[in-house]
């Protein structure tokens, strides 16, 4: 075995499109870089990384509108970084009160998707003699089998907890609804962390056959960013 398959569902999802700046939309489907997510939640280590191959849709896409309270604003970094050193957090308390924002969000409503991934090595994975791909295949495997994670996965925003489980065997159908070609547009692939230490968001064409999205390599000439 040289990747893995994981099921997901929940009630809804938020995927949030990055040019919406004040109110949130959600992609029609999962996005590549939250399935990475999914995926961590499962299993990590510093020595691997998740690479998803490809994403299978396998419920309608349905979409609900709802209000929800956010907070306005955040504590910066950098009064963080300063209280930290003085010792002294007393000055970061924030009032959920005096900040509270009601904002429309359009989410995802009933979803179920397939996760095709595999498991690559990361510098420090190549460079220690112990570690394999085999052996975080193995790891991870065991691990949803058994409903392991380090935390509850979830689709998209934290309040969109997730349930999933280690498929074995085929993948379930797709709903008839997603037969044929269907152009999704831009979407969030990953972020591109460069040696001079930018960090680039890249974006790829996304397009669902048969309720299957082939997701490309961050090098693929497709990807932009």
């Amino acid at each position: 075995m040289t990747g893995i398959q994981l099921r997901v569902w929940g009630p809804r999802a938020l995927f949030s499109r990055p040019e919406m700046k004040v109110e949130r939309v959600s992609y029609d489907v999962i996005t590549p870089s939250a399935a990475r997510g999914v995926l961590e939640a499962v299993h990590w280590k510093p020595a691997m990384v998740w690479r998803i191959q490809r994403l299978i849709v396998i419920k309608p896409i349905r979409f609900e509108s709802i209000r929800r309270n956010e907070v306005g604003s955040k504590i910066p970094a950098g009064k963080i970084g300063t209280a930290m050193r003085a010792g002294n957090t007393a000055g970061l308390a924030m009032h959920v009160d005096e900040d509270r924002q009601q904002r429309a969000a359009t989410l995802l409503k009933d979803v179920e998707y397939v996760i095709d991934a595999r498991v690559e090595l990361t510098a420090k994975g190549r460079a220690d003699s112990t570690e394999s791909v085999a052996k975080h295949l193995d790891m991870a495997r065991r691990r949803a089998a058994k409903g392991q994670c380090f935390h509850r996965p979830y689709l998209g925003t934290r309040e969109f907890a997730c349930d999933f489980e280690l498929l074995e065997g085929a993948a379930p159908t797709p709903d008839e609804s997603l037969r044929g070609e269907r152009d999704l547009g831009w979407m969030a692939l990953d972020f591109d962390f460069t040696p001079a230490g930018e960090t680039i968001p890249r974006f790829f064409r996304a397009t669902m056959r048969d309720g299957v999205i082939e997701v490309p390599e961050l090098g693929d000439p497709a990807v932009v960013g």
